[in-house]
């Protein structure tokens, strides 16, 4: 049996090292270049793994160029492993494999296929979900499954505490549907297409505080897209970008101001006035370093 490893971020690593750790075939690891990695929230450059341990690599800039197409018809593989990429496999690769195209996804498929899946669960409040391997198709997260694996999001997490979870969950997961490839027994689940419901994309700009929304709705913006993301922002006087990484919220019992004015700034934390409390921000960017008063407004 041979195999084919593509990826680019910390769940690549994670199916990376546990096919290494069960010594899974694998014949070749797709890693993208470092140089093309700006753009890639929680990049890793799994090459590095995969040099150490003597297993042949390439970096690429677009998995679906010419020459990578025509290395993997070469190798000739059984399986094809794309864990954590953004970009699109064509029809080209996905028909490469003797057997199948094996993707990963933060959700219990069919629910939530799509775009940004972490950002959008704790968008939603989502609490008690799965993370899935599936099969790749042409369609939209829409192939059969192989396995899914149970995690939880706390209302108090953060996008790099739901990011760890996911790991931790598919740490858990692809050693189980490695060994029943290996022993021949893997057991494929067809998607259940009136479950399926669609996340659409999500870009920087989403990330703009509106400050007549409640302030736990604000709060829960900050912790979705906050780090590795690029993070929830504003604009001091309408002009200067403020990234807010963290933030609580809490009751107003002692200010009236209009929805993102600053009503306090110390040392550890900065105040904020929104519609139904106050948000106490304790990590945050000011990019233009301007001074900043009480009084003045968040936009």
């Amino acid at each position: 049996m041979k195999s084919i490893l593509i990826g680019s971020v910390r769940s690549s690593e994670i199916v990376l090292r546990e096919m290494i750790k069960l010594g899974f075939p694998l014949e070749m690891v797709f890693s993208l270049d470092d140089q093309y990695s700006e753009n890639v929230s929680g990049y890793v450059p799994i090459h590095e793994i995969a040099e150490v341990h003597g297993i042949p690599f390439k970096k690429f800039k677009r998995i679906g160029s010419e020459d990578n197409i025509l290395l993997i018809k070469e190798i000739e593989p059984d399986y094809i492993f794309v864990i954590g990429l953004s970009q699109l496999i064509n029809k080209e690769i996905i028909d490469s494999a003797k057997i199948g195209v094996v993707g990963f996804h933060p959700t219990p498929l069919p629910k939530f296929r799509g775009r940004a899946a972490m950002v959008w669960q704790v968008l939603l409040g989502v609490r008690e979900t799965k993370c899935s391997l599936f099969m790749i198709d042409e369609g939209i997260d829409s192939g059969d499954i192989l396995g899914q694996e149970e995690y939880i999001i706390e209302d108090t997490d953060y996008a790099a505490d739901v990011s760890r979870k996911l790991g931790e969950a598919l740490s858990r997961l692809i050693p189980k549907v490695l060994k029943k490839i290996i022993k021949g027994d893997l057991e494929l689940v067809k998607q259940k297409e009136e479950d399926a419901t669609y996340l659409l994309i999500r870009r920087p700009e989403d990330g703009q505080i509106d400050w007549k929304n409640p302030v736990e709705k604000i709060q829960r913006l900050i912790r979705a897209v906050s780090k590795p993301y690029p993070g929830a922002f504003s604009l001091y006087d309408g002009v200067h970008k403020i990234i807010i990484w963290r933030a609580d919220y809490l009751e107003n019992k002692k200010y009236v101001g209009i929805p993102g004015q600053i009503s306090e700034i110390h040392d550890d934390y900065m105040d904020v006035v929104g519609i139904d409390g106050i948000i106490r921000i304790w990590d945050y960017e000011n990019i233009d370093r301007v001074r900043m008063l009480v009084g003045h407004k968040l936009k």
